[in-house]
């Protein structure tokens, strides 16, 4: 078996269903900033592997990189030729660890700075190359293309989901969270501190 298939030696490439576009295409680059993505994960899962600390953590990430695989191949599947394949469980997934994660390290009193560990970082890292994504998404849907509405719920969840992971993973290994200097005091509130906090993400950290 040959790994080069010489149909994309003209610039363009094909989705499911043998539709050929340019490799330019908003759905291929939606598709492709999701193999950045799993690509990033990979070296995470690997640098988690070194931190007994984090041995369930890794599980789950390798989890997600199967996910995001399914994000990928509903992508590249235009006016949904075949079933897409992520469901309502990989966002509640997501939702859980989050709720479950986002208290154990100490209050967030003010925005932070990517830093720490640098698996912490790399996860700040994956947190950002998800917003991109979650962007290529949008614009796929603005070109009037069909995508799976399950996929960009769990793309907007999982970027909150790196935000919370990377505050565990300096907490568990002992870092502290780099502070922005100049920022003012946030979650006065502490009624309203639970669900803010889950939306906090660096200069994302006041929206959704």
């Amino acid at each position: 078996m040959r790994i080069y298939t010489k149909y994309g030696d003209t610039g363009l490439t094909r989705l499911y269903g043998g539709e050929r576009v340019s490799k330019t295409h908003v759905r291929v680059e939606a598709y492709g900033t999701m193999d950045e993505l799993c690509s990033l994960l990979g070296r995470i899962v690997a640098e988690m592997k070194e931190e007994d600390k984090l041995a369930d953590l890794r599980q789950e990430c390798e989890q997600i990189q199967q996910q995001l695989f399914d994000c990928g191949s509903d992508l590249a599947t235009p006016r949904e030729k075949r079933p897409y394949k992520q469901k309502e469980g990989d966002v509640q997934f997501l939702e859980e660890k989050i709720d479950q994660y986002m208290d154990i390290p100490p209050k967030l009193e003010h925005f932070i700075i990517p830093g720490g560990h640098v698996i912490a970082s790399s996860l700040h890292m994956a947190r950002t190359l998800t917003r991109r994504l979650e962007r290529r998404m949008v614009a796929v849907i603005e070109a009037n293309e069909s995508i799976n509405p399950i996929g960009l719920i769990y793309i907007n969840r999982l970027s909150d989901y790196f935000f919370v992971l990377a505050r565990l993973v300096n907490h568990r290994l002992g870092e502290k969270d780099t502070v922005y200097l100049r920022s003012r005091k946030i979650f006065k509130e502490k009624s309203r501190q639970k669900e803010e906090n889950r939306h906090v993400s660096h200069h994302d950290q006041s929206s959704s």
